[in-house]
């Protein structure tokens, strides 16, 4: 069986959204580990960065981002969409560069990081 698990700061981001909005996005977050990569690429994409991989998943105005473990799903943010395309914006990166720039991207990581050090 497979599990998503919340981190603290990814709990607390959807738990500041309104109920209804967290149901519709956790029923559209219905796939399994193995099926990630034959998956619409619209819907998902891959940061990486020293071998570390998270992948983003579009589900309606939102990014959820997550790292696969072999019984689970590790959430950690749900930021809504403008938050990512402010910071591609204001960094003059081209839309379809979003991946391979956050993955360059020190905020980006240190908005993950931020979440991993609320767990210790």
């Amino acid at each position: 069986m497979l599990q998503i698990i919340f981190n603290k700061v990814s709990a607390a981001e959807m738990s500041a959204l309104p109920k209804e909005l967290q149901l519709e996005l956790l029923a559209e977050f219905e796939f399994l580990p193995e099926d990630i990569g034959a998956l619409a690429h619209d819907r998902f994409g891959v940061v990486e960065r020293e071998g570390r991989r998270l992948y983003r998943f579009r589900a309606k105005d939102y990014r959820i981002y997550f790292e696969v473990t072999p019984d689970s799903i590790l959430v950690h943010r749900v930021l809504h969409k403008n938050t990512l395309r402010d910071f591609l914006f204001r960094s003059n990166l081209p839309l379809d560069e979003e991946d391979r720039e956050l993955s360059k991207a020190g905020g980006f990581w240190k908005l993950i990081e931020e979440g991993e050090e609320k767990e210790k």
